[in-house]
């Protein structure tokens, strides 16, 4: 009789647990708990801050968190493609025009860009830089492009270009991070994440929130620039890879066939029911649809990923191998994926730093060489779009994270071997095309020598700002309540830039 008392009385402790404890208690502590986790969820967010059809779930779209649903406005853009050149591009050799500073080619750099400025590696005083890329304008819009781009050239008249870019970070990865997530510290969601967490997807078989890279390395700042932050987790970007499975350890096991999966899956999603209607943790709910997921993924992805039935008109267009992963490949897939209702598709290519350090880096070589691996898919992704419907609803986005110096980089106050460009906060390019934006327009202008904006200056906070717009939020408005307060993905600065909206 002792011992069965003992072991009643150990069952009775240990069903007093932290979690049976809150669990139970209606007031006081309990309801503390309660409502911490609900104000994480957004509970108790205010109306318009949250998509129309949210859930105290913290699941915008109810049961499913993933379902599509309404923005809180009608947007003109209902995906879209990003293109991240990772290291960012020299503006002055590509699209910025600046006939003025070739005349200053070849001598010391003007004191007063120096004095008080900070830059990631020049030091002393260095020599000026003429444009490497010979300028000229094309189409209708008369738009300026270098011959780095011959193929961007023939398509120039849909695209809005934004010349007078500029942030305040001038490190590759803290760069990185403001430019996606809105924020140069670690811990904020990605613009990917806030667009699917507000649309949800149109197609349950895929992610949401799909990334691709090439260029043999990952971004600077990792994968936390397509992260969610603390937005639930199944909103952060799923990278699938271009050789192999598609995305890691989404093949069934040896030994395990679909079925048996199917069944292990609903087992395990059963057992986190039962939590979940235990402790009401939103997270639970994330993990069961990511389980659902990946099993569905399981046929999707590769035939998603699979060009096999692309015709070869199409592969020429691009330029891609269909048995090799590259850039080019990306941009066919990111067509392929915006098709079957995936909602925001990122592409890093890595490889675009043009310090000078050597060949591969130099603006005059390397550079050169980075455009005619990627300038051709770039506008066969404009092209194909917009043939096949999907461009007038679809925003290209193009761009790095800040721009490159006039002046020609030095270390130590010695010139390097090759013709390289340091980090720029002041002013670089990024253009946009389709989704509702101006064709064939610029907005923006830069001095002389490209160093300063002088006219309509955009900030990255402001092109965030205007994506949201274009997908139908605003910006202001769109947020979620964490510890304590309601953040956003423009933090607290921003403003749409209308005079690109078409």
């Amino acid at each position: 009789m002792k011992k069965l008392l003992d072991e009643l009385q150990q069952a009775a402790l240990q069903r007093e647990t932290r979690r049976h404890f809150l669990n139970t208690c209606t007031t006081g502590l309990g309801a503390m708990g309660l409502g911490s986790l609900l104000a994480g969820c957004g509970f108790f967010d205010k109306a318009g801050d949250r998509p129309t059809a949210a859930k105290p779930t913290g699941n915008p779209g109810g049961g499913e968190p993933m379902a599509p649903r309404p923005a809180q406005f009608p947007g003109k853009a209902k995906r879209v493609i990003y293109i991240h050149m990772a290291g960012s591009p020299s503006q002055l050799e590509l699209f910025d025009y600046k006939p003025e500073l070739a005349k200053y080619n070849g001598k010391d750099c003007p004191q007063e860009l120096l004095t008080g400025k900070k830059f990631a590696f020049i030091r002393g005083v260095p020599k000026m830089l003429g444009p490497q890329g010979k300028f000229a304008q094309h189409g209708q819009s008369g738009a300026w492009v270098s011959d780095y781009l011959p193929h961007l050239q023939s398509v120039v008249d849909e695209v809005t270009f934004l010349k007078a870019m500029h942030t305040d970070q001038f490190n590759h990865a803290p760069a990185q991070l403001l430019m996606h997530t809105g924020s140069a510290r670690l811990g904020r969601p990605s613009i990917g994440s806030w667009v699917t967490y507000g649309l949800g997807t149109e197609n349950d078989n895929l992610p949401g929130y799909i990334v691709l890279a090439s260029g043999g390395k990952q971004p600077d700042a990792g994968k936390s620039v397509w992260g969610s932050g603390f937005l639930p987790t199944v909103y952060q970007g799923v990278q699938c890879r271009t050789e192999g499975d598609p995305v890691l350890y989404v093949s069934n096991p040896d030994g395990m066939n679909r079925d048996l999966r199917k069944q292990t899956i609903e087992a395990i999603n059963e057992i986190n029911r039962q939590q979940y209607e235990d402790v009401k943790d939103p997270e639970i709910l994330t993990r069961i649809a990511q389980y659902e997921l990946a099993f569905r993924m399981q046929m999707s992805v590769p035939e998603a990923m699979d060009l096999k039935g692309e015709p070869q008109y199409i592969l020429d267009l691009y330029g891609v191998d269909p048995n090799k992963g590259s850039f080019s490949r990306n941009c066919l897939l990111a067509r392929r994926l915006v098709e079957r209702g995936v909602r925001f598709v990122q592409l890093f290519d890595w490889g675009w730093d043009s310090h000078g350090t050597g060949a591969d880096t130099a603006v005059d070589i390397g550079l050169h060489d980075k455009c005619k691996a990627s300038d051709q898919a770039v506008a066969a992704l404009l092209k194909d779009l917009k043939q096949r419907g999907l461009l007038e609803d679809t925003l290209v986005v193009w761009g790095g994270e800040f721009g490159r110096t006039p002046m020609q980089e030095n270390r130590d106050g010695q010139t390097l071997p090759f013709k390289g460009r340091d980090h720029h906060l002041e002013a670089f390019t990024v253009w946009m095309a389709g989704g509702g934006v101006k064709k064939g327009f610029s907005f923006g202008e830069t001095d002389d020598i490209g160093y300063y904006g002088v006219k309509d200056k955009v900030h990255v906070h402001d092109l965030q700002a205007t994506i949201l717009h274009l997908l139908g939020f605003n910006h202001e408005k769109f947020t979620y309540q964490f510890q304590g307060r309601p953040f956003r993905l423009t933090d607290v600065a921003g403003k749409v830039v209308k005079p690109v909206l078409a």
